[in-house]
C-alpha cells in the first residue's frame, strides 16, 4: 500500500493506494477518529451499487459502523440539486447527527456529490472518499465538491476536505474501456503540468495502463495523487497554484455543458481542451513541439483531440462566459510553456479561444466508442 498525506494543517489527510485496501477500511476509519456512535451514510450510483456496494455496506457493518446507503442514477446529470435534496432527505431519515460522515462511493460525480452533501448537511459533516474510477484520483483529492446548474458546470459548490481517499485498484478492474482511457486523460494531465519525466513514462506504459496492470495502475495514481497534494497543499482554495491544475478545463467543461453531459465524458472533454491549450501555446511563441506530444498522448490512449463537429461554437463560447475562470472579457487560462511545466495567464481573450475552438473543429477526431 502507498500512501501519501495532503498537508493542511489541522485539515491534512491520507491518501491510501493499493490492491486490497478496502479489506482495511475498519481500521482506517478508526484512524481517522469516525465516530461509531453516529450513523454513517454511503452514496454511491446505479452502476456502481451492484458491483461494490454490498461488499463496503458488510464490512462498515461487521466493523460496528452503522451504516445506510443511497444509490443516485448513474452519470453527470445527477450533479444536481434534485439528486442532493433526496441524499439529505436519507440522511435525515436515517438519523445522521453532526458526528456522522457521508462516505463516497464511486466516480468524480458520487464525489463532487456526496462531497457537496456532507458540506452542506447540519453546515458540514465529515465525509470519506472511495473512488471506484481512475479519473475520481483527480476529483477525490482537493475538497472541491459540487453541483451542476443546466447552464454551468459545478457553479453550486464549496472547499470541504475529506477525512481520508481510499482507493483500492481492485475496484478499477471492472471498469468498461471507455471509462478507463477517459480516467487516464487526468493522469496524463498531472504529467503534462508538473514532471515532464512522468509524461514519457505515460507514453512509455500506455498498454500497461490500459489493460489496467496493477503495478503501472497504483504508480500512476500514486503519482498523478501526489501532485495534486503538492498544489492543494500550496493553494488549498485555488488563488492562484491550484489553477494550473485546470489545465483543459476551460474547454472541456464548456464542451461537457453543449453536449448534455453525457455524450463526452470528463477526461474525453478534457484531452480536447488540453489539445487546445497546446494550440494556444503556439500562438504565445511556445514550442510546436508541446502540441506534438500532447496530441500524440491523447491519440495513443484513444481520447478525442477535436471538438465534435456538430457542437455549436456560438454555444461552445456562451458556456465558457459562465466559467468561473472568465473575468471582464479575459480568460484566465492555462497554458503549456513546455511538457511538465505551465503558466496561468490572465490575458488570452475570448477571440483567442473562439478560434482555438474553431481550429479543433477541423482536426479528425479519435474513436472513442
Amino acid at each position: 500500500m502507498r500512501e501519501l498525506t495532503v498537508e493542511l494543517g489541522e485539515r491534512s489527510y491520507p491518501i491510501y493506494i493499493g490492491q486490497g485496501v478496502l479489506n482495511d477500511i475498519t481500521a482506517l476509519f478508526d484512524r481517522a477518529k469516525l465516530s461509531r456512535k453516529s450513523p454513517l451514510l454511503v452514496v454511491t450510483d446505479s452502476e456502481v451499487a451492484p458491483l461494490h456496494l454490498e461488499r463496503v455496506m458488510a464490512l462498515l457493518r461487521e466493523g460496528g459502523f452503522a451504516a445506510t446507503s443511497c444509490v443516485v442514477p448513474a452519470g453527470e446529470t445527477s450533479k444536481s440539486l434534485a439528486q442532493l435534496e433526496g441524499i439529505v432527505t436519507t440522511a435525515l431519515q436515517a438519523g445522521l447527527d453532526r458526528s456522522s460522515a457521508i462516505v463516497a462511493l464511486g466516480g468524480g460525480v458520487v464525489g463532487d456529490l456526496a462531497g457537496f452533501a456532507a458540506a452542506s448537511f447540519m453546515r458540514g459533516i465529515r465525509f470519506v472518499q472511495i473512488p471506484t474510477t481512475i479519473l475520481a484520483h483527480d476529483s477525490s483529492v482537493g475538497g472541491k465538491v459540487a453541483v451542476n446548474h443546466p447552464m454551468a458546470k459545478n457553479i453550486i459548490g464549496a472547499f470541504h476536505q475529506p477525512e481520508l481517499v481510499l482507493f483500492d485498484i481492485d475496484l478499477l478492474l471492472t471498469l468498461p474501456p471507455r471509462q478507463v482511457k477517459a480516467g487516464l486523460s487526468e493522469v496524463i494531465k498531472h504529467g503534462l503540468i508538473w514532471d515532464a519525466a512522468f509524461t514519457q513514462w505515460c507514453d512509455d506504459n500506455a498498454e500497461k495502463l490500459l489493460s489496467l496492470d496493477p503495478e503501472a495502475l497504483s504508480y500512476a495514481l500514486y503519482i498523478g495523487c501526489k501532485v495534486k497534494a503538492i498544489v492543494v497543499s500550496q493553494d488549498e482554495r485555488e488563488n492562484d497554484l491550484r489553477a494550473i491544475l485546470n489545465l483543459g478545463h476551460t474547454i472541456g467543461h464548456a464542451l461537457e455543458a453543449v453536449a448534455g453531459y453525457g455524450e463526452l465524458l470528463h477526461g474525453e472533454a478534457i484531452s480536447i481542451g488540453m489539445v487546445g491549450a497546446a494550440k494556444l501555446a503556439q500562438e504565445f511563441g511556445y514550442s510546436a513541439e508541446i502540441l506534438e506530444v500532447t496530441k500524440g498522448l491523447f491519440l495513443k490512449y484513444g481520447l478525442p483531440v477535436s471538438v465534435p463537429p456538430h457542437l455549436d461554437t456560438d454555444s461552445i463560447m456562451s458556456a465558457m462566459m459562465h466559467d468561473k475562470k472568465f473575468k471582464e472579457g479575459t480568460m484566465v487560462y492555462i497554458i503549456p510553456m513546455e511538457i511538465g511545466k505551465v503558466e496561468i495567464r490572465k490575458d488570452v481573450t475570448v477571440e483567442q479561444v473562439r478560434q482555438i475552438v474553431e481550429l479543433l473543429k477541423g482536426e479528425s477526431v479519435a474513436d472513442v466508442l
